[in-house]
């Protein structure tokens, strides 16, 4: 795999569950040709997984961040936390789970 590919895991916190978080989420990063997936988790965050070129990666994960929303997201983000991991090979398309 190149080494300009990132993966990084975004856990979101603060309204997004049951807005259309995942689904703006999900279109973002088919903009940015992204792949990976959004979900809700049980304690009511959404943890988002994106792979691809680094900077394509950043600026999903400032997407996530900014407040105000410039691309009208849905919901309301009070805290975000990424970890950055390796690639994972076979990663393709991006779901809302």
């Amino acid at each position: 795999m190149s080494s300009d590919i990132a993966r990084a895991t975004v856990f979101v916190s603060g309204s997004v569950q049951g807005v259309g978080f995942r689904w703006w989420t999900r279109s973002r990063a088919l903009e940015l040709g992204l792949a990976g997936y959004a979900r809700n988790l049980i304690d009511g965050r959404v943890e988002v997984c994106a792979q691809g070129p680094r900077a394509d990666v950043q600026r999903l994960e400032e997407l996530l961040r900014e407040s105000p929303s410039t691309t009208r997201r849905p919901g309301r983000v009070t805290s975000c936390t990424t970890q950055w991991g390796e690639p994972r090979e076979g990663l393709d398309g991006f779901s809302e789970a």
